[in-house]
C-alpha cells in the first residue's frame, strides 16, 4: 500500500512541476516547497516512530533466532555453519525506495525551505529595467529578514524589521499579478510626494542629486545611453536616460490610490499612501514601474536585493551593489 501511495504522491509533484514548466498551470514555487516539506516531514516522522522501529525489531528477531539455533546445535555437539548474518541484518535495516525518496530527502528540503523562506532567496534578473545596476542574467540574493520575517506562501508579517528606505533595491510581488516577482528601486516611502517631471526626480519638493557620467553602452541593443549618478536616500547609484523616450507616461493602468497621482505631458507626480511604496527602475525610460501600475503595498514585499552571486557571462559582475 505505502509504495503505491508514495508513487502517486511523487507522480503528483512531478505532474505539477511539468504542467508549470510547459505553462499549463501558473506555478507557485513557495507553495510547492512548503507542500514538499510537509509531506516529506510526515514520512520522516513515520520512519522514526514506526518503520525504523519495525525494521529493528525484525533484526532483533533474526539475531535471537540465530542465537537459539547456535545454542541448539551446540547442545547436540554440532559446530554451527558460518552464515552471512551481517548482510541479512543490513538488508532488513535498509530503507525501501519509497522512504528513501521521502523521509531521506526531508533534511535537505527543510533546510532549503528555512533558508529560502526566512534568510535568503535567489533570483535571476530577466529584463533590463534595472540596468546599469543589474544586468540581464545576473543571479542575485535577496535578504528576507531585513524588512521583517514573513510566513511563507501567505507572506504574513511575523516581525517588524526595518522599513524599506529610499534607494533600496527591493523585490516584491507585482501588484497587478502577485504571482510574478518584480525588482525595482524604492524612490518614495509612505507620505512622500514623488515627482518625475521631464526626466528629473523630485522627492518632497527637493530635487534628487543627479550628476552626468560617461555614457553607457548597452550590448543587447548596441546603443549608447546617457548615464547619470544619483543619490537616492543614502544610496549612490547609476541610472540611464534615453533621449528618444518621451517624458509623459503612456499606457497607465487603473490601480488603487490612483487619485493620489497627477499625470501631464511632463510626467507624473504622486503622493505615496500609508503602507505603500513608489518604485522605479534604474533604466528610467525602459522600466514598467510605479509610474504605470501604481504603488507597492507592504504585504507584497519579498525582500531587499543586495548581492550578485553569479553571472555566467561575466564573472566580474559578482559582488554587492546599491
Amino acid at each position: 500500500m505505502m509504495p503505491a501511495l508514495t508513487g502517486a504522491v511523487l507522480a503528483a509533484f512531478v505532474g505539477y512541476a511539468g504542467a508549470w514548466y510547459f505553462g499549463i498551470v501558473e506555478g507557485n514555487f513557495a507553495l510547492l516547497l512548503f507542500l514538499a516539506t510537509v509531506v516529506t516531514g510526515i514520512y520522516w516522522l513515520a520512519e522514526r516512530l514506526v518503520f525504523l522501529p519495525r525494521r529493528r525489531q525484525a533484526v532483533a528477531l533474526l539475531e535471537a533466532q540465530a542465537a537459539q539455533r547456535r545454542s541448539e546445535l551446540a547442545a547436540r555437539g554440532i559446530a554451527p555453519v558460518e552464515s552471512d548474518q551481517a548482510a541479512a541484518r543490513q538488508t532488513l535495516l535498509m530503507q525501501p525506495w519509497w522512504l528513501d525518496w521521502t523521509a531521506g530527502l526531508f533534511p535537505v528540503i527543510v533546510a532549503v525551505f528555512i533558508l529560502r523562506s526566512f534568510l535568503f532567496e535567489p533570483f535571476k534578473i530577466p529584463s533590463g529595467s534595472m540596468i546599469p545596476t543589474l544586468l540581464v542574467g545576473d543571479l542575485i540574493l535577496v535578504n528576507k529578514f531585513t524588512y521583517g520575517l514573513r510566513l511563507p506562501v501567505l507572506n504574513t508579517k511575523l516581525t517588524t524589521g526595518t522599513p524599506p528606505a529610499r534607494g533600496d533595491v527591493m523585490v516584491f510581488r507585482y501588484p497587478p499579478k502577485p504571482s510574478l516577482d518584480y525588482i525595482k528601486r524604492v524612490v518614495g516611502v509612505p507620505g512622500d510626494e514623488v515627482a518625475y517631471l521631464n526626466k528629473k526626480l523630485t522627492v518632497n519638493g527637493r530635487p534628487v542629486s543627479k550628476t552626468a557620467v560617461p555614457d553607457f553602452f548597452e550590448e543587447d541593443s548596441m546603443r549608447y545611453f546617457k548615464q547619470f549618478e544619483e543619490l537616492t536616500g543614502d544610496k549612490r547609484h547609476r541610472l540611464l536616460n534615453d533621449d528618444a523616450g518621451p517624458a509623459f507616461v503612456q499606457g497607465v493602468l487603473d490601480f488603487p490610490f490612483k487619485q493620489n497621482c497627477r499625470y501631464s505631458v511632463e510626467g507624473v507626480t504622486c503622493r505615496v499612501p500609508e503602507g505603500h511604496y513608489f518604485m522605479m527602475g534604474d533604466n528610467r525610460d525602459n522600466s514598467l514601474d510605479s509610474r504605470y501600475w501604481g504603488f507597492v503595498p507592504d504585504r507584497n514585499i519579498v525582500g531587499r536585493a543586495f548581492l550578485v552571486w553569479m553571472n555566467f557571462s561575466n564573472l566580474k559582475r559578482i559582488g554587492a551593489f546599491e
